[in-house]
């Protein structure tokens, strides 16, 4: 059984084992958070659910900007993977040693958005014109290019070919099943 997306929220700043009445509770309490806005919301709230699904993608739009230059560009696929499960290590709580970058980078579209309740400059000067998303991938992206320029790649590469090496040790040293096997039947 899979984590649901508040407990795994929850998780990201206090370690808890998902029990599955934690799991029942957790459903149960964001789908009530969920049904009181709606029935509240009453008139408005197909304006209101497309303003908070243009929420997720504009999330969404900075977020693969920074993943697709931090894989291709800045970290070229080199990542020390033990370390990504290590809240005290390389990367951090939050799984990436970019963080705070990447709070910056999510300001990157604010001026060109267009919503029932938000509008940039740019997308108001646009007569409300939404282009937030043609222009956020490569701003975004750019930025975070600019602002990762002081990670110690190198470093983290040494970290993660030391730990691949580690890895292969210790998948050589494991008996294979088959190798087993004639100790078991014999």
């Amino acid at each position: 059984m899979g984590r649901s997306p508040l407990i795994s929220a929850i998780d990201s700043f206090k370690k808890i084992r998902p029990t599955a009445t934690l799991r029942i509770f957790t459903i149960g309490f964001t789908a009530v958070l969920s049904l009181i806005p709606a029935l509240l919301i009453g008139e408005n709230f197909l304006t209101n659910f497309e303003d908070f699904l243009l929420l997720v993608l504009y999330l969404f739009v900075p977020w693969t900007a920074v993943n697709l230059v931090d894989y291709y560009v800045v970290r070229r696929g080199h990542y020390a993977i033990a370390e990504i499960f290590n809240p005290h290590g390389l990367y951090g709580r939050w799984g990436c040693g970019v963080s705070r970058r990447t709070l910056w980078v999510f300001a990157a579209m604010l001026p060109f958005l267009s919503t029932s309740k938000y509008t940039g400059f740019v997308a108001a000067a646009l007569d409300g014109a939404d282009i937030s998303m043609f222009v956020g991938l490569p701003v975004a992206g750019i930025l975070y290019w600019i602002l990762a320029k002081s990670i110690d790649v190198e470093g983290e590469t040494r970290i993660a070919q030391t730990e691949a090496a580690e890895l292969e040790w210790l998948a050589h040293a494991h008996l294979r099943p088959e190798e087993h096997a004639d100790d078991v039947t014999g």
